[in-house]
């Protein structure tokens, strides 16, 4: 087989890239370790930046979204019994909207599939081949036979347990990464959310998240050791914590019900540099990871395939510089969301080893949040999102 660009990875960061090609006349082939039907059940964050929903919409899967998606002009913040409102839109002029990357994932596939372009689903052995020439290769192993595609360009968008990163030589490659001493226990339940925008909510017993997926879907989080089991918590248990993280008035208004989905994810922050080895780039979890909160993830991935897609039509039109200029450019972003995803993670969370000072020092951090428009006006230029 041939194309233009071979993609690895068929979350929703290697289908938008494949749509955005598609649109500028562009072939790519996606490989998938995964079913579709796998894919689509993964339960991912839900909030979107501005860039991203414009993305969705150049890419023309933005029709739904535009139709069933929540903008959020805002965000609340509470510690202990004090909750205030960080104003979105009327410090910034933008909005976020809360959209369940399920839901994205599935318009990509509807577009991409409207299109006839080559995808395979539960492929093995994948293995990227001449990286480093101008003649990069994909071999694979579909329904027990072996494949290979000869392309001009390779994309690994197959996440951080994937193939591509590896790729690139040890002596190349440079890794940093923070683990940090939690992890999130998530529940989705068929509920209304406690309040019509996200709540960050942190005190003496950690640190919770209030979000939605839609008016009678909810998805809550609670810090918990990330070594625990999700089946260690009933529901009532779950329910209980968080209860007593959220102010009075929240907490009174929770409606609880059975929970449909429950997990433990564990927060990393993670960078790999470079992003690019020949004519292989790296785009989303492949090359870097953020804590959950402030919901990054999706969208830093978004802003590699915006620099990618920008950069390989351009080599088709004939200029290289966008190209070249690829992993500069995707860094300098990746860089200012990590800082931002560890900022606000710092913030809120409750650490094992922090001091009493510590402590105060976080409460006096969340004072000055809650006091000055300056605060609130720098942590709502990063939540809606720096510019692409």
């Amino acid at each position: 087989m041939r194309t233009q660009v071979a993609i690895i990875g068929g979350g929703p960061a290697g289908l938008l890239l494949g749509q955005l090609l598609h649109r500028q006349g562009i072939d790519t082939i996606l490989l998938e370790k995964r079913s579709k039907a796998h894919v689509l059940s993964r339960i991912r964050a839900g909030l979107l930046e501005r860039g991203t929903c414009d993305l969705l919409h150049e890419a023309g899967v933005g029709a739904r979204l535009a139709a069933e998606g929540f903008r959020h002009q805002g965000v609340n913040v509470s510690w202990g019994e004090e909750m205030f409102r960080i104003d979105l839109a009327g410090l910034t002029g933008h909005a976020v909207t809360v959209y369940g990357q399920t839901e994205v994932t599935q318009d990509l596939y509807d577009a991409r599939e409207a299109t006839d372009a080559p995808s395979f689903f539960e492929v093995d052995e994948v293995t990227i081949h001449d990286a480093d020439t101008d003649a990069p290769r994909v071999t694979f192993t579909h329904d027990d036979a072996p494949q290979e595609i000869a392309c001009d360009f390779v994309a690994g968008c197959d996440g951080f347990h994937g193939v591509s990163r590896p790729t690139i030589p040890d002596d190349v490659r440079r890794d940093y990464e923070k683990v940090y001493p939690f992890g999130w226990l998530g529940i989705l339940s068929e509920t209304p959310p406690v309040e019509e925008e996200l709540i960050y909510a942190s005190g003496p017993h950690g640190f919770a998240l209030c979000s939605m997926r839609n008016e009678g879907l909810s998805r809550y989080y609670v810090q918990c050791d990330a070594s625990e089991s999700p089946d260690a918590w009933s529901d009532d248990a779950f329910w209980a914590e968080l209860r007593r993280r959220l102010p009075p008035a929240q907490a009174d208004a929770l409606v609880t019900g059975p929970s449909i989905e429950k997990s433990i994810a564990p927060l990393r922050s993670y960078v790999c540099e470079p992003m690019r080895w020949g004519r292989l780039f790296l785009c989303g979890d492949a090359a870097h990871i953020v804590p959950p909160t402030g919901a990054k993830g999706l969208n830093t991935a978004a802003g590699d395939v915006h620099y990618l897609a920008e950069g390989v039509t351009a080599h088709y039109r004939g200029d290289d510089g966008p190209l070249d200029a690829y992993s500069e450019r995707a860094l300098a972003r990746v860089w200012k969301n990590e800082r931002f995803s560890w900022w606000f993670t710092s913030l809120m969370h409750l650490f094992p080893h922090h001091s009493d000072f510590e402590r105060n020092m976080q409460r006096a951090e969340v004072a000055l949040l809650r006091e000055s428009e300056a605060a609130q006006r720098a942590m709502a230029e990063n939540y809606v999102g720096l510019p692409l």
